[in-house]
C-alpha cells in the first residue's frame, strides 16, 4: 500500500502501526502527546507484553509539526476527540483518500459529517492493548479485527486495506455489515464501562453471578436499539447479541457471559481502558460519545434504556470525584 498516516499512536493506533511498519509498510505517526512523540523518535516505539516484544522506529509528529498529504489515514483517537482530530487531519487527506476509523463507538458517523461518506471507512477492533507511557504500548491479547465500507459494499480499496491489515492480525476479515459489528461492540462496551466502576478486572467482574441481571439489561438495551435502527448486531470473541435479545432466557445470557469470561481470563490486559482512564490516568472517559448514543438513539424509538442512563450518570460521578470506584457500585445497576 501507499504510505499510511496513523493519527493517534496510543493503544490501538500504536499497536497497528508498529506491526505494519515492521512488516515493511511506510507508516507515519501523529500524536498529541509531545513526550510520546519524542520518545518514539528518539528510541522507537516499544511493543511489550505476552504476544511479542520488539521496538520499531516510525517517523512521529505532533499535529502542529506534521506536513504532507496521505491517501490512507487511520484515525485511532479516543471517541470524544474524533471531531477535533478529523478536522485537524483533513488538510493532510488526499482528495482521493479516505479515513479508516480504528476506534470504539459509532465514530464513523462523526467522521463522515466532516469529510464525507465516500471518504470514510469503518472498522471494528477488539484486541487488547494499553498505552503504558511515552514510547511504550503493552499488547495484551489478540481479538477480532473487521473492516467494512459504511455503505456495505466490498470495494477494491477495502480489499487492498484487508491485505495490509493481515500483516497486523492474520484473522482480520471484511464484512458488508460493519454497523452490525459496531453495534455489537456497544453492547459489550457498556459492560466494560460498568466494570470500570469497581476494582475487579474484566473476567472477575463478568463472573460475579449476582451481576448477571446487569449484563442482561445492558446487553438487551443496546440490542433493542440496534434492532430499532434496522441493524443486526454481530457477535465476536464470546459476545453473542442473540443472548441479549428481548425474549432470550437467562440461561442463554449466562452461557454467553461464561464465554466472555473464558476469552478474557488469559488476557494480560486485565482491566478495561475505561478503568485505566479513571483509576490510573485520572481523565475523562469516552462515555458521552461511545455509550450515551445508545440511550440517545433509543429515545427516538421510544426505548428508555434506564440501565444505560444510570451507567452514564455513575461514570460521570466518578469522573467528577463525587463517587469512589468500588465493586459495590455495580450492585446499583441491578434492575429493580
Amino acid at each position: 500500500m501507499e504510505p499510511i498516516l496513523i493519527w493517534g499512536a496510543g493503544a490501538i493506533g500504536g499497536t497497528i502501526g508498529a506491526y505494519l511498519a515492521r512488516a515493511g509498510h511506510d507508516v507515519t505517526f501523529v500524536d498529541i502527546v509531545p513526550e510520546h512523540v519524542a520518545a518514539m523518535n528518539r528510541e522507537g516505539l516499544r511493543i511489550t507484553g505476552p504476544i511479542e516484544n520488539f521496538s520499531i522506529r516510525v517517523p512521529s509528529f505532533t499535529p502542529d509539526t506534521v506536513t504532507g498529504t496521505w491517501k490512507h489515514i487511520f484515525l485511532a483517537v479516543k471517541a470524544h476527540h474524533t471531531a477535533e482530530a478529523t478536522r485537524a487531519l483533513t488538510p493532510h487527506l488526499a482528495q482521493d483518500g479516505y479515513v479508516l476509523s480504528a476506534q470504539n463507538g459509532l465514530c464513523e458517523t462523526v467522521i463522515q459529517r466532516i469529510i464525507g461518506r465516500d471518504r470514510t471507512v469503518g472498522s471494528f477492533v477488539n484486541f487488547s492493548a494499553d498505552w503504558m507511557g511515552p514510547g511504550e504500548i503493552m499488547f495484551g491479547g489478540r481479538g477480532a479485527v473487521v473492516l467494512g465500507e459504511i455503505n456495505g459494499r466490498i470495494t477494491p480499496r477495502l480489499e487492498e486495506l484487508h491485505k495490509v491489515m493481515l500483516d497486523f492480525e492474520p484473522g482480520a476479515v471484511t464484512t458488508t455489515e460493519i454497523w452490525g459489528y459496531l453495534w455489537g461492540k456497544l453492547g459489550y462496551g457498556a459492560m466494560l464501562f460498568a466494570q470500570a466502576l469497581g476494582d475487579l478486572g474484566i473476567a472477575d467482574c463478568l463472573a460475579r453471578p449476582e451481576l448477571l441481571p446487569v449484563w442482561r439489561a445492558l446487553g438487551r438495551e443496546a440490542v433493542e436499539v440496534a434492532l430499532a435502527e434496522g441493524v443486526d448486531p454481530k457477535g465476536f470473541n464470546g459476545f453473542d447479541p442473540r443472548a441479549f435479545m428481548p425474549n432470550a432466557p437467562a440461561e442463554q445470557a449466562r452461557a454467553c457471559v461464561d464465554a466472555m469470561v473464558a476469552f478474557n481470563r488469559p488476557n494480560a490486559k486485565t482491566h478495561s481502558g475505561v478503568w485505566r482512564d479513571l483509576a490510573i490516568r485520572k481523565r475523562r472517559t469516552e462515555i458521552d460519545v461511545q455509550i450515551w448514543p445508545i440511550a440517545e438513539i433509543g429515545a427516538k424509538h421510544g426505548l428508555p434504556c434506564p440501565t444505560v442512563r444510570k451507567l452514564v450518570d455513575m461514570i460521570h460521578e466518578v469522573e467528577n470525584g463525587t463517587r469512589k470506584m468500588t465493586d459495590d457500585n455495580l450492585l446499583e445497576l441491578i434492575p429493580a
